[in-house]
């Protein structure tokens, strides 16, 4: 797998000025258009209840040839590097020009930028050495706490590499890295059973994740998680304060907040942002971007799947709606610039306006000051699943780590909490913001439209005011 030479589709696969041909034959008359050229390998391997559960790899090529008019998109897509394909996907493609008549769109702005280089994150260590590690990965864990029943460890790796090729010329490429590692952990005792997981990663090399210190510190997270909830007592319910943490409970602004300040939304006012440009939709001091610049994140690219390079973009300033995320269709429909957010989860896939990396900048308060201030809820560390209404932005999210405060100090572990709200109020309601932002762990997925991509979270520890908490504590 490391000797693997770099995708270069134009030397070995397809005539570049053909294509260039092609290209600009499916786009005439279009709006904008690309050719998305891709080739990727994974591996997974997974060590559960003591014995190898998964062992995979897949490799897979193909492309993706769109004509835009409009709001039209014509797709066509192909596993076949080949002229005799591409040829075939110019017919499909074109459906969506029709008679032609578009106004095309300025290119995006050339880059040598690179995040990433060709290094495959897969190369130094085969299979068996990998699983050997997963083995070891195992017997510590179990060592660590008798309470122990059941260990999972699991390593992730893939690396997807790109090329972007615009009827204007253009002609760009990148690589993209991706690891993942995770541990999961169930304990009992006195009959009852709990779990805690543990993952971390990012676009790093694999061989990061094989060094003891760091897959023995996701065994101990997730075993200390396992033992809270071993602990933990029936969560409360009601309207309360709540104090969330910094890091991964970002998740709840990318899912709550984050969607609804995708451009497409924005465009079809079908997102609960719609028509608020310049409004104050958050409290202030909320400050939230986001960044596909960041070195090593899930969401870090250098360039978007359109070939736009990534960017820093402010969408909350201080509590005011400043920016939405932009793909190349929806900016130029809103007459306004493209901001490297046009992201596939495949050349079988057009692209469309998705997070990268997006977090809320830090402010001022301590967290132990933060967490002072509740009189009576809950402080909220981690999560795990929810559910958003991207129309409304009305959420229901399940905390995996979560504590009872009651006159600023934390109690027991509670189990079974679920904060219930909607985004555009619960940032109207933050009362405090911590100076702790940090980033989550290298673990995030975000579904849209049937497409999963990569993505970082972020926050720093917040304070929010009237929060719905489901509970079943009597």
């Amino acid at each position: 797998m490391s000797d693997s030479p770099a995708f270069r589709p134009f030397q070995t696969q397809l005539d570049l000025d053909a294509s260039l041909a092609l290209l600009r034959e499916a786009t005439d008359g279009a709006d904008d258009g690309e050719l998305f050229l891709e080739r990727r390998r994974a591996e997974m391997l997974l060590f559960d209840d003591g014995r190898v559960k998964t062992a995979s790899y897949d490799a897979s090529e193909g492309f993706g040839l769109r004509a835009v008019r409009g709001e039209v998109a014509g797709y066509a897509h192909a596993t076949e590097i080949s002229e005799a394909a591409l040829r075939r996907a110019v017919e499909t493609a074109r459906l969506a020009v029709g008679d032609g008549g578009g106004t095309w769109a300025a290119g995006p702005a050339a880059t040598n930028h690179r995040l990433y280089t060709d290094t495959d994150p897969m190369a130094g260590a085969g299979f068996a050495a990998k699983l050997d590690i997963l083995r070891e990965v195992d017997a510590f864990a179990r060592a660590l706490d008798r309470r122990v029943v059941q260990v999972s460890a699991s390593l992730a790796a893939s690396h997807q590499e790109v090329e972007i090729l615009r009827p204007d010329g253009l002609h760009v490429s990148d690589a993209r890295p991706m690891v993942r590692a995770n541990v999961s952990v169930i304990v009992e005792e006195n009959g009852r059973r709990e779990s805690g997981n543990a993952g971390g990663g990012g676009r790093i090399e694999l061989g990061d994740w094989l060094q003891a210190e760091s897959w023995q510190a996701l065994a101990r997270e997730a075993l200390r998680i396992a033992l809270v909830n071993l602990g933990a007592v029936a969560a409360p319910a009601g309207i309360m304060d709540v104090a969330l943490g910094p890091g991964w409970p970002g998740i709840l602004l990318h899912e709550a907040v984050g969607h609804g300040l995708e451009g497409d939304f924005n465009r079809k006012g079908t997102s609960a942002f719609a028509g608020l440009m310049g409004k104050q939709v958050a409290a202030k001091g909320v400050t939230v971007l986001d960044d596909g610049t960041i070195p090593d994140r899930r969401g870090s690219l250098s360039v978007d799947d359109e070939g736009t390079p990534s960017s820093r973009t402010t969408l909350i300033e201080d509590g005011v709606l400043v920016g939405f995320m932009q793909d190349r269709q929806n900016a130029r429909l809103m007459g306004v610039p493209a901001t490297g957010n046009g992201r596939r989860e495949s050349h079988a896939h057009a692209p469309m306006p998705r997070m990268t990396n997006t977090y809320m900048l830090g402010g001022a308060a301590t967290p132990g000051d933060i967490v002072s201030e509740v009189k009576d809820g809950i402080y909220a560390v981690g999560f795990g699943g929810g559910q958003v209404d991207i129309t409304n932005g009305k959420f229901v999210f399940s905390c995996t780590e979560a504590y009872r405060v009651q006159d600023g100090k934390i109690g027991a572990p509670v189990k079974g909490a679920t904060l219930i709200g909607d985004g555009a109020t619960a940032l109207q309601k933050i009362r405090a913001i911590g100076n702790d932002m940090a980033l989550d762990p290298g673990m995030g997925t975000c579904g849209k439209a049937g497409q999963w991509v990569p993505v970082g979270v972020g926050q720093p520890t917040l304070l929010i005011g009237g929060l719905t908490v489901g509970g079943s504590a009597a």
